[in-house]
């Protein structure tokens, strides 16, 4: 018989597939019937062309930020990462802004299951703590599906780690010079904290509750001479040290090994350990109302001295054959900011009295996530994927030591008198006594093929849900006045404890604890389940519909106690929420696609806007929860163009609006003691939002030949906001002799009217295929409120920050790369400042900041070695 032989040709690039033949006739005596032929390839899903394709497919707005991607940008965490998508911004200390919305609108997921926060004043994890060596890739999420937690309003981000695709090593060394804090003459922290002890966080272990008080309730604690001299582990002394470099290293291994004829088995094993130092520098004011007129309250200038260490390890096994993936992750991450913080001026309206006040702090933090997915496919119509997490999880401030006195002349012999809150140890700790996450979901293609790339109808059913447990204990210990008949004592402000161990001897000096004996603890419990279905129709190749629906339960329990009162109250909000959506995306043709999303979401409270605590800070400022804070409800819609005009270039322009009830918004207002200012949280009646994202990717080469190695990517995104105020927010805003009416308009606390980020590539590669890249990335935000006044002041702004980096890689051998950096280049200041137009008059002498201070630029270099 004649068959013909067939010689193929696969090129593969980039994700895309070009296939060559050949065909020849030819004869063979014995032949045997041969159905078909199925060709299959692999693309790498890691790069940014792959990434691309996968946004163009998606039926929901999905975005993502590609293994590729972040190495060429230089980014070295998570954080970094996100702020490269289209209308993500960082805030100084304050996470990730989309779309202009604080990050409490945000929720993030880790290899899709919950995660809860490790810190009280954030939503999400402070995303620095991840190291992209972990990451293969970043899912931004801006449009809802009913698969999707319903906490959303800015963006739900999704972390996967890395895949095990192929066997490599990897050691990489970073170091980076900071142009304020590098090489520092005197810069301060706690003793002890610049040791191995405090490099791997372990310093926290001296700074715990004295073991006379450490597991029992309040009850006035008198400390004894020798408990006062023996029981407190950690000094009150601090050391001056001339700063060293920011450095981090790190090591990643995968391995992978067939199992079967088909089957792989992979390891994933990641450690990072990174140490920075970092100096701020600025005023820190306070506005209050005196008698219908705004004035400073407070005049300080601050200097802040931070030594962070963060450490990481990932631990992985994955499991793959066919249809069948499991994979088991822990994931550990710590973080231990040592801080130290000096104010000197005034407080109070008291002019003339000059203070001299010490902070001296740790923030420490363990994250313990362990994972187990699963995924697996039955035949070509039927999947099913499940998963299951539990996480171990503290957050504490052990032994925050506070004295103040008045600003000597000679800070190495200064007066200071005993009682009046001049000595404090505070002592918070968020304990995560138990949190859960699971999901779990079962789809099935219906309806037949025929010549498409896709079933015409999918159905998905499923749940998830995540169960969180904390336990808070806020405590003071105070140094007091003794009997033995002296009440001051000249110290050196950085060296007091051998003054203090003196006066405590002669009985001049005790400590007590002062927390109240009930208010001192709280219990706040969440349960989130939730069932939903989806329903996917493509009629045909060109339409896409997804409509889904998610019935979630939400139960909050606060238990607490008043302050003096032993009776413990408990609220107990407890919510069933329909969240309906449905995205449908229409395919112009091969390059252009259009969009529209539609649905209802919540948003729940930050854990310390919903705290029934009062957390004190020494320069008369608070912070207080709101126990009645509600879940916000928001109605979403998205329109969205894209257009792809080759598999590397991309440009998009999104139309967006929300209506987000009971809106959650930060205020300030005068303390209940009139001596300072509380930062508090209501909700507001409603806010109304409408905005427009522009998206564009493009290789200069269209415009010339000479510029075809250069890539220029820049997104915008500009946005309205309005509120209209609840009675409580009414009561707080609206000063005496003013109706509702006269009131001014405002838009939405922490809704930016606009950021810009942007970044120009220059790539080059050598006959190896080794490459060389160039990038300067920009962003910048509008003036945002970032807080909402009261008594007769406006809102409080937080100003456009005009941040430019510089990267450069260099893949030197197949086994060696370098990395330069160059961050925050154009230095500008950080500023909060009160706005104009205030209601009362206004005397703080044309100087209407809040806080404000520079970071610094900071240089990076980082060497790698894979092997």
């Amino acid at each position: 018989m004649k068959i013909n032989k067939l010689s193929i040709a696969v090129l593969f690039l980039s994700g895309s597939v070009f296939y060559a033949q050949e065909t020849r006739q030819d004869t063979v005596r014995k032949e045997k019937k041969i159905e078909g032929v199925i060709i299959q390839g692999n693309s790498n899903k890691k790069t940014e062309t792959a990434v691309l394709g996968e946004q163009k497919k998606a039926i929901i707005q999905k975005q993502a930020v590609s293994a590729e991607e972040i190495s060429r940008k230089g980014i070295s965490n998570v954080e970094q990462g996100l702020t490269k998508v289209t209308g993500i911004t960082t805030v100084e200390g304050r996470g990730l802004f989309v779309r202009g919305l604080e990050e409490r609108y945000n929720y993030l997921l880790i290899n899709g299951l919950g995660s809860p926060s490790n810190n009280p004043f954030q939503k999400i994890i402070a995303l620095k703590q991840f190291p992209t060596d972990v990451v293969g890739k970043l899912n931004i999420y801006k449009t809802f599906n009913s698969n999707l937690y319903g906490d959303f309003a800015g963006a739900t981000f999704d972390i996967e780690t890395l895949t095990i695709d192929k066997s490599f090593s990897k050691v990489e060394f970073s170091v980076g010079f900071n142009t304020l804090s590098t090489f520092r003459d005197n810069f301060k922290v706690a003793e002890g904290a610049n040791g191995i002890e405090g490099y791997l966080g372990l310093n926290s272990r001296n700074r715990r509750l004295p073991d006379e008080v450490r597991d029992s309730r309040p009850n006035g604690y008198v400390f004894s001479r020798e408990q006062s001299l023996s029981s407190f582990k950690d000094s009150w002394n601090v050391d001056n040290i001339k700063t060293l470099p920011n450095t981090s290293i790190g090591f990643t291994t995968v391995q992978k090994m067939k199992t079967g004829e088909t089957g792989s088995l992979g390891l994933l094993f990641s450690l990072n350990q990174g140490s920075k130092y970092s100096y701020r520098e600025g005023e820190n004011n306070q506005f209050r109302d005196n008698g219908k007129q705004i004035e400073a309250s407070n005049r300080l200038n601050r200097k802040v001295y931070e030594y962070e260490l963060e450490s990481s390890v990932l631990l992985g096994l994955g499991y793959k054959n066919r249809g069948t993936n499991i994979n088991l992750n822990a994931i550990y991450l710590q973080n231990s900011n040592n801080i130290i913080e000096d104010n000197i001026g005034f407080k109070n309206f008291s002019v003339q009295d000059i203070r001299f006040f010490r902070t001296n702090q740790q923030d420490i933090s363990r994250f313990l996530d362990l994972q187990l997915t699963a995924y697996q496919k039955i035949g070509e119509r039927h999947q099913i994927k499940a998963g299951v997490s539990y996480v171990m999880n503290n957050y504490s401030q052990p032994d925050r030591k506070i004295f103040e006195l008045t600003l000597p002349e000679n800070f190495n012999n200064a007066l200071i008198s005993y009682g009046g809150n001049s000595f404090i140890r505070q002592y918070l700790d968020v304990d995560g006594r138990f949190y859960g996450s699971a999901y779990g979901e079962y789809s099935v293609f219906l309806g037949e093929k025929g010549d498409r790339k896709d079933y015409p109808l999918q159905l998905a059913v499923g749940y998830n849900g995540f169960s969180d447990v904390r336990k808070n204990s806020y405590r003071f210990i105070f140094g007091n006045p003794g009997a033995g008949g002296s009440t001051q004592a000249y110290i050196n402000i950085d060296q007091p404890q051998s003054v203090l161990d003196s006066s405590i001897n002669s009985g001049n000096l005790y400590y007590n604890e002062g927390s109240d004996a009930y208010g001192y603890l709280s219990n706040i419990y969440q349960f989130v389940n939730a069932g939903y279905a989806n329903i996917d129709y493509k009629p045909n190749d060109s339409w896409d519909i997804l409509l889904g629906g998610r019935f979630e339960n939400d139960m909050r329990i606060i238990r607490f106690n008043r302050i003096g009162v032993s009776n413990t109250e408990s609220l107990t909000p407890n919510k069933n929420y329909f969240l309906p959506s449905l995205s449908i995306k229409k395919s112009l043709n091969s390059k252009n696609n259009l969009r529209l999303s539609l649905s209802k979401t919540i948003t729940r409270p930050v854990l310390i806007e919903s705290m029934p605590i009062e957390y004190i800070n020494p320069d008369n400022s608070s912070v207080v929860g709101n126990k009645d804070i509600e879940n916000s409800e928001n109605y979403n819609i998205d329109l969205k163009w894209e257009y792809f005009p080759t598999n590397k270039e991309m440009f998009a322009v999104n139309l967006f609006a929300k209506r987000i009830d009971k809106a959650i918004e930060r205020s300030i207002a005068n303390s209940g003691n009139a001596s300072g200012l509380v930062i508090t949280f209501y909700n507001a009646q409603k806010a109304d939002i409408a905005g427009i994202e522009l998206e564009g990717i493009l290789n200069l080469g269209r415009i010339s030949e000479a510029l075809s190695k250069f890539t220029l990517g820049a997104n915008a995104t500009f946005m309205y906001s309005n509120v209209e105020r609840s009675e409580k927010q009414l009561e707080l805003e609206r000063p005496d002799g003013y109706t509702n009416d006269q009131l001014h308009k405002r838009g939405l606390q922490g809704a930016a009217p606009y950021t810009i980020n942007a970044d120009l590539k220059y790539e080059y590669k050598n006959s190896q295929n080794l490459s060389k890249t160039f990038s300067l990335v920009y962003n910048v935000s509008g003036s945002k409120i970032f807080a909402v006044g009261s008594s007769g002041s406006r809102e409080y702004f937080e100003r456009p920050f005009h941040q430019l980096d510089f990267v450069y890689q260099n893949q030197l051998t197949k086994n060696w790369n370098v990395k330069f950096g160059v961050q925050n280049i154009l230095n500008s200041k950080y500023r909060i400042e009160l706005g104009d137009e205030n209601y009362y008059p206004v005397k703080i002498d044309d100087n209407y900041t809040f806080v404000n201070f520079y970071r610094g630029t900071t240089f990076n270099l980082t060497v790698g070695y894979t092997f």
